[in-house]
């Protein structure tokens, strides 16, 4: 009982033990089923199919942490990619000029929102939510306002801009890079600095916190202006890598940047998360994506897996962190030491 006891306390804290024997296990399942998956060169090409996820999911770590929700991170990443086209190709700025104001997009929508959440204390699923609708609502009008066809977005990009996605440094791709370099810089800010531990005491308790002196609110806002600016990269790297700018880009990756916070470790109700272990659980559900791929699923049937992925990450999240689990454990405990009385 007590060797039991102690797998699951030690379980319940390296939970990033878990994705890492899930991502190997995706390894043996897929690369047995299709030689492909395990050749490195199409493997590491594939990631940048799902770099958007892992780069968003690592920043809205930081939100989910404090307690909040942010799913408008997609239309954030259309709105941008279509600005930035705008801004090039309509207003005649350098591209690093559009890229630059594309990223100050995404700043904005993050501080129109986190000002809402924070402030007016208003659910923040209901403001991302709406958030949601009113930036991919924008990214309709900003074509429009520019006489540019939606559906057909803007390309004839300048070569410099495409190989910010295209290119690659001793074989590794750009995008790769660019991923572990921001998988860094979200670590040391959330784990190794004062700000990173703000917001993990807000998530324990926010009250607690403004009694410590620290602003809650600020914070907080904080939080989903990062969040917006992760989501303005992706959407610049998605249009750099795609070669077109479109308003809808990131319309259907709602559902695996929060499945990759929360199977990555982080609690829905705040408190506790993890940057690598987001950054796992990103890779995971990329990989699963791309194995599906290759063993000929289609693609409308991939998000099936992502739900229940999903699921089983809340199921285990709500267990480990509402002690479900040790009260179970106590509770045989205390049946086991009377029977054996």
């Amino acid at each position: 009982m007590e060797k039991i006891k102690s797998i699951l306390n030690h379980f319940s804290w390296r939970w990033e033990y878990f994705l890492i024997v899930l991502l190997i296990a995706e390894f043996i399942i897929f690369g047995s089923m299709n030689p492909r998956f395990l050749n490195p060169f199409i493997l590491m090409n594939s990631i940048n199919n799902f770099i958007p996820v892992c780069i968003v999911s690592l920043f809205v770590t930081f939100v989910i942490i404090t307690g909040g929700m942010d799913i408008q991170a997609g239309s954030i990443m259309g709105l941008t990619s279509i600005c930035v086209g705008v801004f090039w190709q309509k207003i005649g700025l350098n591209i690093w000029m559009a890229i630059l104001l594309g990223f100050v997009v995404g700043a904005l929508c993050g501080l129109f929102s986190g000002i809402l959440i924070a402030y007016t204390k208003v659910q923040p699923m209901v403001i991302t939510l709406g958030g949601s609708f009113l930036y991919s609502g924008l990214a309709l009008v900003v074509p429009a306002l520019a006489q540019v066809v939606s559906y057909q977005g803007i390309t004839n990009f300048p070569s410099e801009f495409q190989s910010i996605s295209n290119g690659n440094l001793f074989g590794i791709p750009n995008q790769v890079i660019a991923f572990i370099a921001l998988t860094i810089i979200a670590y040391l800010i959330l784990h190794r600095t004062k700000y990173g531990r703000k917001i993990f005491l807000i998530g324990v308790n926010r009250n607690t916190a403004e009694y410590s002196g620290i602003r809650s609110a600020r914070v907080v806002m904080s939080t989903y202006i990062f969040s917006g600016i992760a989501a303005s990269v992706a959407g610049v790297l998605l249009t750099s890598y795609l070669g077109t700018a479109k308003p809808d880009f990131g319309a259907d990756l709602t559902l695996p940047i929060i499945t990759a916070v929360v199977l990555g470790g982080t609690s829905i109700y705040g408190g506790k998360g993890n940057v690598f272990g987001t950054a796992l659980a990103a890779l995971i559900i990329g990989f699963m994506k791309f194995g599906l791929t290759l063993v000929g699923v289609n693609a409308q049937y991939q998000d099936i897996p992502v739900g229940i992925l999903l699921i089983i990450s809340l199921i285990v999240n709500f267990l480990i962190n509402g002690n479900i689990l040790q009260k179970l454990i106590k509770k045989y405990e205390r049946k086991y030491e009377m029977d054996s009385s």
